[in-house]
């Protein structure tokens, strides 16, 4: 049960916060149901785009002008989301029985509107300030999918988001949770989204040697050289579980605990040792009143990034031991979208729980003689739901980490 921090020393047992609806927008597929068939295949071949997305649906032809694509892309989730749960996204406050005083939006980013920054930047130095964008200030700024979510569907509690690199979709569900156990809220619409696949981003990932030479993720593989930088977008709608279960939805997933830490360490590299990722599991498990024996599987941040993947594999290694609950990294097929990743995992756990299968961790080959976990390669692994562990460790050192588990039977 996700708690709540009372006084120092003190642990108040919150509400209960169920999931109970997905909406994703991956490179992999588009809607919950390709993005799970994706997450069983092979990885999608060259650039990991949201390919075949077309956002004039969400907004028309003349506003879909005025919103940059990471807008566009956690707004479509957001629909995908709401329909799942309330069955239309007309009339959603209604349907899903809430006072909209009491329903709030959280959704993350790491860059927010990079595409249209770089743009506008051209703009000015090839046709000068008069030509700038009007609308430029409104498109970048990394609140603006929250709030056009918020806008549209008439949501008017806490309307936040969180901006903590590639933490910051973990993060913002993990926010918009407690908002839910301790009462404030009855239903949040949480997630992330990003779309940062610009000329100048990339570059920038590519000049610190972060991306993959090969043009392969290969989490946790001996012969791991960098990620695959991705774009993308996932919701989850969270509901008070009483609520959920009044008004007879459906329930995915229910969130257990959520932790943040910092490594305090250095702008880039992981803590040596994985000592932050490592506290930052602690507390998450106990925020979820559970022991690591509690935990049945663990989604990594798994980057295919040296330093990061063996500073993860230590830190899970100390804490479950070898070889500890089934491991995989979904990042070997939606590649890292940096701060959407979080949310696309809470995602796909949510569906790992619904289909009681474990996603492979795709692009694994060889074998890191100084890894030893159950990592779960080749094919899907069935399983008996229990506490999923959901990992994100961002730039900066910010941490965080989700335990998800089974619905109430």
């Amino acid at each position: 049960m996700l708690a709540v921090q009372g006084p120092p020393g003190r642990t108040i047992a919150g509400r209960r916060v169920a999931i109970t609806g997905i909406g994703v927008l991956a490179c992999c597929g588009i809607g919950r149901e390709a993005f799970w068939a994706g997450l069983l295949g092979e990885p999608p071949p060259g650039e990991r785009r949201v390919r075949d997305f077309d956002a004039t649906p969400y907004f028309g032809g003349k506003e879909v002008r005025r919103v940059d694509r990471f807008t566009q892309l956690a707004v479509a989730a957001a629909e995908e989301a709401l329909t799942d749960a309330a069955g239309s996204v007309e009339q959603v406050v209604g349907a899903l029985g809430v006072d909209p005083e009491r329903a709030g939006v959280f959704v993350g980013t790491g860059v927010g509107g990079l595409d249209t920054l770089e743009t506008q930047v051209l703009v000015h130095a090839e046709k000068g300030p008069r030509r700038v964008s009007p609308f430029l200030v409104p498109m970048i700024m990394c609140n603006a999918a929250a709030a056009t979510i918020s806008m549209r569907h008439g949501f008017r509690g806490p309307c936040e988001n969180t901006v903590t690199a590639c933490a910051a979709g973990t993060h913002s569900i993990g926010n918009a949770a407690r908002l839910v156990a301790t009462g404030r809220c009855d239903v949040m619409i949480a997630g992330a989204s990003e779309a940062g696949m610009t000329p100048v981003g990339i570059t920038g990932f590519q000049n610190m040697t972060a991306l993959s030479t090969s043009g392969r993720s290969m989490p946790f593989d001996a012969e791991r050289d960098g990620f695959m930088i991705s774009e993308g977008a996932a919701i989850v709608i969270l509901e008070e579980l009483e609520h959920a279960q009044a008004r007879g939805a459906h329930i995915y997933a229910e969130v257990l605990g959520a932790a943040s830490n910092a490594d305090a360490h250095h702008i880039t590299a992981p803590s040596p040792g994985g000592t932050g990722a490592m506290t930052c599991m602690e507390l998450a498990i106990a925020d979820a009143g559970l022991t690591p024996g509690a935990i049945a599987h663990i989604n990594a941040h798994g980057t295919s990034t040296p330093l990061n993947d063996a500073a993860e594999a230590e830190a899970i290694e100390k804490l479950f031991g070898t070889p500890g609950p089934p491991v995989t990294s979904t990042k070997g097929v939606t590649g890292h979208a940096l701060g959407a990743a979080g949310a696309l995992e809470a995602a796909a756990v949510a569906l790992t729980i619904e289909h009681r299968l474990i996603p492979p961790t795709a692009g694994w080959r060889t074998p890191d003689p100084d890894i030893h976990l159950d990592l779960v390669v080749g094919e899907a692994r069935p399983w008996a739901p229990g506490p999923v562990l959901s990992n994100s460790f961002g730039f900066g050192g910010h941490n965080g980490c989700l335990v998800v588990g089974p619905p109430p039977a």
